[in-house]
C-alpha cells in the first residue's frame, strides 16, 4: 500500500483515511474495494452522501449520456434544460405527492451553503438577528453553521466569536422527563425570561453527528406550533437525514409537519456530486436578484443525477424495497441490542439512519477497528464518540446487508477478548 503522496503532501486535517488506512479504487452498490482487491461493505456511504449506493446505474446512466453529449456542466443560475428537468422532477415526484409547495433556491454545492442561506433569509424576513438552536446539533463548517452547532469542539473551529445564538434542549435532553418544547414555548412568551424572540428555530429531525438522537413526532409538531404562535421561522436541516435516509424522502414526513424552510444536500444528487437546495415557503422568498450567490450553484451533472433519483420515488417497487430494507435493518439491530447488553445501551435513529449507543468510547473504537479488518466501514458519532452509526445505502441488497451485520456482530463478540 503506497500512501507516500498523501502523507507527504496532504494536510494534517485529513481524517477518514486515518480511520480506514487503505487505498480504495472502485465501488458498486454497497461494496467498495481497495487496490489489493479486498471488498468492504460500506455502512459509511460518504457520511450519508451516497444513500443510493455507489454508481447506481439508474442514476448514472442518464448522466453518462449527458456527459458525452457536449452538454452544459456549469451554468451559475442561468436557465438550462438540465435544471428545468430537475425542477420538474423534484416538484412532480417529491413535492406534489406530499402536498408540499416550496420555491427552490440553489445556494451553492454543500449542506452548509444551504443552511447559511436559510439563516440569512430568516433574518432578512423577520428583521431579527438571533437564532434558536439545539443541544448536540451539527449544521456545517462555515461560520454561521458553526455558530448554531452544539458541540464545543465544532464551535471552536474558525477562531472567531459567534453570537446571536440561543441554545435550547433538544427532544429528550437532558432526560426524557424534561419537556423541552414546553420550555421553549414558555421562555418565548415570558417577557421576563431574558430570551429575545429569534428569527428562526433550526433543527435536525435526527441529530446524526450529535449521537443519532431522534425527535418524536409529537415534539416536532409542537415545535412547529410554537414557531407559528410566536412568528418564528422553522428551518429543518435535512442535509443528512433527508433524501430517503429514514425510509421517507424527508425525515420530517412521519410527523406530518410542513417546515417554513428545508435544507437538502448530501444525497440529493444521488451520485455523490455536490448539490444543495433550500426549499422556501413561497411568501418567505423575498430575496432580491443576486442577493445571495455561489459560483457552483449550477452543477448540471448533479441536476441530471438528482432528477433520475427523484424519479425513483415514483416507482412503488422502489419505495416498497426501501421500506422493507429499513425494517430488516431495524430487526437486525434489535437483535444486536438484545444479544450484547454489556456493550450496547440502546438503539437510536429511525429507518435506515440508525445507531447503536454503546457503553463507552472504547467499545466503539474496538468495534470500528475489528470491523474494518474484517471488511466493514462504519463511523462513530456523538459528543463522546460512543455511538456506532449504521448508514447502509437505502438500496443495499439483502446479501450485502446480512454480510455487514454479520461483521458487526463478530466485532461485538470480540469485545470479550479485548
Amino acid at each position: 500500500m503506497n500512501t507516500d503522496a498523501f502523507t507527504a503532501h496532504e494536510s494534517n486535517v485529513r481524517r477518514y483515511c486515518r480511520a480506514f488506512p487503505t487505498v480504495f479504487t472502485k465501488a458498486l452498490g454497497a461494496t467498495i474495494w481497495d487496490e489489493t482487491g479486498k471488498p468492504f461493505i460500506d455502512f459509511l456511504v460518504g457520511s450519508g452522501a451516497l444513500n443510493y449506493g455507489h454508481n447506481n446505474p439508474n442514476i448514472l446512466i442518464p448522466a453518462i449520456e449527458y456527459l458525452v453529449g457536449e452538454n452544459i456542466l456549469l451554468s451559475l443560475d442561468m436557465y438550462t434544460a438540465a435544471k428545468r428537468d430537475f425542477i420538474e422532477a423534484f416538484v412532480d415526484c417529491i413535492l406534489k405527492p406530499r402536498g408540499l409547495s416550496y420555491k427552490i433556491q440553489f445556494p451553492g454545492p454543500t449542506g452548509t451553503n444551504a443552511n447559511e442561506a436559510a439563516l440569512a433569509l430568516a433574518r432578512k424576513y423577520t428583521g431579527r438577528s438571533s437564532v434558536m438552536a439545539f443541544t448536540n446539533a451539527y449544521h456545517g463548517m462555515s461560520l454561521g453553521s458553526l455558530a448554531v452547532s452544539g458541540s464545543a469542539s465544532t464551535r471552536e473551529q474558525g477562531g472567531v466569536a459567534r453570537h446571536d445564538v440561543i441554545r435550547v434542549p433538544y427532544d429528550g435532553y437532558p432526560s426524557q422527563t424534561f419537556d423541552s418544547a414546553s420550555y421553549i414555548d414558555h421562555v418565548l412568551g415570558d417577557p421576563g425570561s431574558g430570551i429575545e424572540k429569534p428569527a428562526a428555530i433550526i433543527l435536525e429531525p435526527i441529530q446524526a453527528e450529535g449521537g443519532m438522537n431522534t425527535a418524536s413526532a409529537p415534539w416536532l409538531s409542537e415545535i412547529q406550533r410554537i414557531c407559528r404562535k410566536h412568528g418564528v421561522i422553522l428551518i429543518v436541516d435535512d442535509v443528512q437525514a433527508g433524501a430517503g435516509r429514514t425510509g421517507h424522502f424527508f425525515s420530517f414526513e412521519f410527523a406530518k409537519i410542513e417546515p417554513d424552510i428545508v435544507c437538502l444536500s448530501k444525497s440529493l444528487s444521488g451520485s455523490g456530486s455536490p448539490l444543495s437546495i433550500v426549499l422556501i415557503r413561497p411568501d418567505l422568498d423575498i430575496w432580491k436578484p443576486g442577493e445571495h450567490s455561489g459560483t457552483f450553484r449550477g452543477n448540471n451533472f448533479a441536476f441530471v443525477t438528482a432528477g433520475a433519483m427523484c424519479k425513483l420515488w415514483s416507482d412503488r417497487q422502489f419505495t416498497a424495497g426501501v421500506e422493507r430494507t429499513a425494517l430488516k435493518l431495524q430487526t437486525h439491530l434489535d437483535r444486536l441490542v438484545a444479544k450484547f447488553p454489556r456493550y450496547i445501551e440502546q438503539k437510536r435513529g429511525r429507518g435506515l439512519m440508525a445507531g447503536l449507543k454503546c457503553r463507552s468510547q472504547a467499545v466503539v473504537g474496538r468495534v470500528h477497528d475489528v470491523a474494518f479488518e474484517n471488511g466493514l466501514l462504519i463511523e462513530s458519532s456523538g459528543p463522546n464518540r460512543d455511538v456506532i452509526k449504521v448508514l447502509p445505502p437505502i438500496t443495499i441488497s439483502d446479501d450485502e446487508l446480512d454480510h455487514g451485520i454479520a461483521i458487526l456482530n463478530q466485532a461485538l463478540q470480540e469485545q470479550d477478548n479485548a
